[in-house]
């Protein structure tokens, strides 16, 4: 379920720390937007491993900042048509995270955030590279959406910047922030009633589908979009935006949706 997605704006706290989150990682991008890869699209971001960290420690609030904060992001140069594709694909970047942490057998609980093992550091990374896919498939598709960019140009390139952000400085701010913001009862399950943050009905069977969703629907995409599906000689790897990409990649966003609602 996504209720704590909602009752979270009734504790004061979790809205301040939305706009915490939102203003740290805005601080951190905007100084790269110089460091252009996609001209009005995308930058070189370090600062990508706020939503992910974030969405740890401080749930929805983290999600909804690493939200706001990619808008007064784009304010500085990149806002636009696809400025919607990154709000949502940001959002998700940041819920994934705390949906999944303890639906993966690698983690006791939602709470059980202490990096102390090689486990709990092999679940960080596999969920850092599922995030950073989830932001790339629902920014990727929004731009094919619009017309803008192909999935097979946009999609690998924000996954990439993002997944390097995470498996690189990661794990190092996990250990810095958790112990004393869990000491501080900053963390979000400290902050909301339990009855406000419920699991899901089916955590294992929503970790697969957001497993599914996000690596079918990338694999898709990239697939369609390069012209693996053209029957047309010569056209794979024209890397051209078509509706049939969208279109494509539609069901696994769905797929998507649902799992974290059962997550």
């Amino acid at each position: 379920m996504l209720r704590e997605v909602w009752t979270m704006w009734k504790y004061t706290k979790m809205v301040v720390l939305v706009a915490v989150s939102a203003a740290f990682y805005a601080a951190l991008v905007i100084p790269l937007k110089i460091v252009t890869i996609v001209p009005g699209i995308t930058e070189f971001r370090p600062g990508a491993v706020v939503p992910v960290v974030f969405g740890l420690l401080f749930g929805p609030a983290g999600a909804w900042g690493a939200a706001f904060g990619n808008i007064i992001n784009d304010f500085f140069g990149t806002l636009g048509i696809g400025s919607v594709g990154g709000f949502v694909g940001n959002f998700f970047y940041g819920l994934v995270g705390y949906k999944l942490w303890a639906s993966m057998g690698l983690a006791n609980s939602r709470e059980d955030l202490a990096i102390d093992s090689g486990k709990k550091t092999l679940n960080f990374i596999l969920i850092a590279i599922l995030s950073s896919l989830v932001c790339a498939e629902v920014v990727a598709w929004w731009l094919e959406v619009v017309r803008l960019l192909p999935f097979a140009v946009i999609g690998p390139i924000i996954a990439l910047n993002n997944a390097l952000a995470c498996l690189v400085l990661g794990v190092p701010l996990m250990r810095l922030l958790y112990r004393r913001l869990n000491r501080w009862d900053l963390v979000w399950f400290a902050i909301m009633d339990e009855r406000d943050r419920p699991k899901g009905p089916s955590p294992k069977v929503g970790a697969v589908l957001i497993w599914a969703g996000v690596l079918g629907g990338f694999v898709v995409g990239i697939s369609i979009s390069l012209g693996a599906t053209e029957a047309v000689p010569f056209t794979f790897g024209t890397g051209a935006t078509t509706p049939s990409v969208a279109l494509g990649v539609t069901p696994f966003l769905v797929m998507l949706i649902v799992g974290c609602l059962l997550a």
